[in-house]
């Protein structure tokens, strides 16, 4: 079972956003909400954020009876640049600079652990 969470329009770099997402890749649930809740980067949060509403669909979507937080793990995380909104700087001359306000879109997809199932060889039968 795969369940994913998306925050759209972000107004963050999509560099500084990648930078902490590649923190919490193939970590645990609860591990990967430690590591951002001590990560003293402001991209943190907004990761923070959507890793929680995909655990929250996680358990609206499947019941809570079934779906245990301790058993999701962060499958993907991955941030998609958004639109860039463009704004002018004045400077000397009569001359303009250009100041790009970068926005992102953070995807993130959490999955259930599965436990590897192992399968019994037949006991092998002693001959006398």
């Amino acid at each position: 079972m795969e369940v994913k969470a998306t925050s759209k329009y972000v107004r963050m770099s999509p560099r500084k956003l990648r930078r902490v997402a590649a923190l919490i890749r193939g970590k645990d649930y609860e591990m990967a909400r430690n590591i951002l809740s001590l990560t003293p980067k402001t991209a943190s949060q907004a990761l923070l954020n959507t890793m929680k509403s995909a655990a929250s669909n996680a358990i609206s979507r499947e019941g809570s009876a079934k779906v245990k937080v301790e058993n999701l793990y962060v499958k993907k995380a991955y941030i998609d640049g958004g639109p860039t909104l463009k704004r002018i700087r004045a400077v000397g001359m009569g001359r303009a600079y250009r100041i790009r306000k970068r926005t992102a879109h953070i995807n993130i997809i959490l999955a259930e652990k599965t436990m590897p199932v192992v399968a019994k060889s037949p006991a092998k039968v002693k001959e006398a």
